[in-house]
């Protein structure tokens, strides 16, 4: 395999400028496409996940295959895939690189850890915007947590890690209990921690439970350091109460049930019971035009794109309606 260091040219066109983080699955690099003369995200592989033969074509295999899905995502609310590379020698992704700051880094700029119920609500409706997009084409993201979501100094949320994570997750179901795995359980569904079931879009609407949760409070809704207490809480423990508007409650409860027929069907049901709750737009903002319709029927705007007739996904931009506390910069997912 290719060892990456700063420098290093992937493919003959990636530059790899510096480590914007570190996980169990690779590194996430700060780069540069030398070709277009752009900046991007480019996300390695670690070699030791593709060392072994039994588990490395399943992972490239995987990895190639929910990569390609990755790259036919269009929405606003979810980092565009530039290309990848499934070799021999090298395993990568190539992103848009996003300038904001991740979820967590928001929280931790405000007071007590809580966002106001406008803003917490914009980030979860606009999550479950990209989300529904994301489920429609096939995709479920598995570890939705707050440094997996950047915001915009507007306000614009986007979510990171489709394709990569997942796929490689896959190569190996059991949880360890590490330092960072603890992370991803503290956001993490009943099914997705106890492995008895097959995983659809109703995890990740677990998740959005959980980081409403931690916005509304200041903290997850189970919260202990011990990992296999964190592990029972979630598949045993009812959540604390919110100090929140008993719609929201209702709909936190809703997302926080143990069993995924017991949650909402689908991300476009959340948005719309989170809808009333959004900041109300500005003028300049109520009154803006929309792209015409083309020809064909489809709206112009990326923002109103439908899928082969379906639907067309929810984004009445909420990111505009309110400013989130956080410190601006460059981070991309771990």
């Amino acid at each position: 395999m290719l060892q990456f260091a700063a420098g290093k040219v992937v493919r003959g066109r990636y530059r790899l400028d510096r480590v914007l983080g570190r996980g169990a699955m690779g590194h996430v690099w700060q780069g540069v496409d030398v070709y277009l003369e752009r900046p991007v995200a480019v996300k390695t592989v670690a070699a030791d996940l593709l060392a072994l033969p039994d588990l490395r074509r399943t992972a490239l295999a995987r990895f190639e295959r929910e990569a390609k899905a990755a790259a036919r995502l269009d929405h606003a609310n979810i980092t565009t895939v530039y290309d990848a590379a499934v070799t021999e020698d090298v395993c990568c992704l190539v992103m848009q690189l996003v300038d904001g700051t991740t979820l967590d880094n928001v929280v931790d700029g405000a007071d007590d850890g809580r966002l106001p119920v406008p803003a917490a609500v914009s980030v979860a409706a606009q999550l479950c915007s990209g989300l529904s997009a994301a489920h429609d084409a096939g995709l479920v993201h598995r570890d939705l947590k707050p440094q997996n979501v950047m915001v915009r100094a507007s306000g614009l949320v986007k979510i990171l890690d489709f394709g990569l994570v997942k796929v490689l997750s896959d190569t190996d179901p059991q949880l360890t209990m590490s330092g960072e795995a603890l992370g991803n359980v503290a956001y993490a569904s009943p099914e997705l921690i106890s492995g008895d079931r097959p995983l659809d879009g109703r995890s990740d609407l677990y998740a959005v439970g959980c980081l409403l949760h931690h916005l509304l409070t200041g903290r997850p809704p189970f919260d202990t350091r011990n990992p296999a207490e964190l592990v029972t809480q979630h598949l045993t423990a009812a959540p604390p109460r919110l100090d929140a508007p008993p719609a929201l409650q209702d709909l936190t409860d809703a997302l926080l049930a143990k069993r995924p027929e017991d949650r909402p069907a689908g991300a476009a049901e959340v948005y719309t019971a989170l809808a009333p709750h959004l900041p109300a737009p500005e003028p300049a903002l109520a009154t803006r035009r929309m792209p015409p319709e083309d020809p064909g029927g489809r709206s112009c705007c990326r923002r109103r794109r439908s899928c082969r007739g379906r639907r067309a996904h929810l984004d009445p931009f909420p990111e505009e309606r309110a400013r989130l506390p956080g410190r601006d910069g460059r981070a991309a997912g771990r």
